[in-house]
């Protein structure tokens, strides 16, 4: 685990040292079983007209939530597949895990997707790990340690106008039958920015906010898998993540805005109106 050791080391016996260890390990051995799956036919079935579930996101999962039980059998479980449903934002200690975050993509061989997993408390992420298996890339944080690729220390970028910024940005499963603020956002962005990707991955488009590959990204009807490991990230590295009237985010508030933090002012502003907090 040589890509983790210098972050370890700011926190010597602290239980959260164990903590990433634990979630770093997790997901790369998952990461390891979507790669090793990726090329082979897969089993699809639907939980909504858009929204797919695959055997890699049950394999993977199974492999997370079995080294999470040997590791920390008395933390409680948020995962996407099999531990999807809550009330209130946990107070508790809890991993936040999305064994594969960009499904679709990988049901149909685009190699964007990665698996993403949290640790939180009091409704907050202390640890965020995701691991982009096809590039091999392993994003990681720790509250108060900074945000790492792959053993090195990332921030976000430098880029100080709208205008000249690369962003991105994700659409709800729900697009097809309420498309028209979605839409709407977007014309707004392709008009006053360089340009905006949409690859489908919201965990991935966090930890390229953190690490300066993306200036911004906003997405509506996120889930706490979503985004739970990545906000941590894109904060460590000196972002900002938001709501979109510029209000406190959590991973279990539905809009999300994100970005290096020099440009949040202007994006802010033209995602107010379609705020679900109004």
């Amino acid at each position: 685990m040589k890509r983790i050791e210098a972050c370890l080391a700011q926190y010597g016996s602290d239980p959260l040292a164990k903590i990433l260890l634990t979630a770093t390990q997790a997901a790369l051995k998952a990461g390891h079983i979507l790669a090793e799956l990726y090329h082979q036919p897969h089993q699809v079935r639907y939980k909504g007209e858009i929204d797919l579930v695959t055997e890699a996101d049950v394999a993977a999962e199974k492999c997370i939530l079995d080294i999470l039980a040997v590791q920390c059998p008395s933390i409680k479980i948020l995962s996407e597949e099999s531990h999807a449903v809550y009330g209130e934002v946990p107070r508790e200690p809890v991993w936040i895990i999305d064994p594969l975050d960009g499904t679709t993509n990988f049901a149909h061989g685009f190699p964007w997707f990665a698996v993403s997993i949290a640790y939180a408390e009091k409704g907050e992420s202390l640890i965020g790990v995701i691991y982009a298996p096809m590039r091999d890339e392993l994003f990681f944080s720790c509250k108060g340690g900074g945000a790492w690729l792959n053993g090195e220390k990332i921030k976000v970028s430098s880029t100080e106008e709208l205008l000249k910024s690369l962003l991105a940005t994700g659409f709800p499963y729900d697009v097809r039958e309420q498309p028209d603020a979605v839409l709407a956002a977007l014309r707004k962005f392709l008009t006053r920015c360089q340009g905006v990707r949409r690859a489908g991955a919201a965990a991935l488009d966090l930890a390229y906010v953190a690490c300066g590959r993306l200036d911004g990204f906003w997405e509506i009807k996120l889930k706490p898998w979503d985004t739970a490991a990545g906000l941590l990230l894109v904060e460590e590295a000196g972002g900002m993540v938001t709501d979109f009237i510029g209000g406190t985010y959590s991973p279990f508030v539905p809009e999300l805005a994100s970005s290096n933090g020099l440009i949040h002012g202007e994006l802010t502003a033209l995602l107010q109106e379609f705020s679900m907090n109004l």
